[in-house]
């Protein structure tokens, strides 16, 4: 399969990019390529785009993450991210993992070809990708789910069925129930 390589005139269309963010001075240099009508506005260098805008995860068609390194109060975030870092974006194919930072009790997906795969977890496509996330984070903001378990230490359950959640297609249910027995 040929990798698909992306630059100013495509990165728009269907794609899912995470953007490092940096301090909006980085910026102050550069032209502005592009305005969108929400908008963001780009800068486009040879090595990738600049993106200042005050909404990220959905943009338009596509699913552009910023990965935030700065504490500022600011909505507005400046993003850069490199034309490799471009992937496609396909509702129907197979194309995402979730990744569960257990310290943190987070989760985010991330897409097969960011060189982070890791073979443990499932690829599932976006719908189903979404579905996982939504019972990860169920999990993590209540605890009456776990009343049914003869078990002290939520955290170790917790991981459990996470662990199962992003390594199989057995639902919830199947997991817990499955867990029920064993403990």
């Amino acid at each position: 399969m040929e990798i698909k390589k992306y630059n100013r005139f495509n990165f728009y269309q269907h794609t899912f990019c995470v953007f490092q963010e940096l301090d909006p001075i980085a910026i102050q240099n550069l032209k502005v390529d592009f305005k969108s009508k929400s908008g963001s506005s780009y800068s486009f260098t040879k090595d990738g785009v600049y993106r200042l805008s005050n909404h990220w995860g959905r943009a338009a068609n596509c699913k552009w993450r910023l990965e935030q390194l700065l504490q500022t109060s600011s909505r507005t975030k400046l993003g850069f991210a490199l034309w490799t870092s471009f992937h496609p974006d396909d509702a129907v194919e197979k194309c995402y993992f979730i990744i569960v930072d257990f310290d943190d009790q987070s989760a985010r997906y991330q897409h097969r070809d960011s060189g982070i795969f890791d073979e443990k977890s499932l690829l599932r496509n976006a719908v189903d990708t979404s579905r996982r996330l939504k019972q990860i984070r169920n999990l993590y903001a209540t605890a009456a789910w776990a009343k049914h378990f003869d078990l002290d230490d939520i955290f170790i359950l917790r991981k459990k069925i996470i662990e199962k959640l992003i390594a199989t297609d057995q639902s919830l249910h199947q997991i817990k129930s499955e867990l029920q027995n064993t403990l």
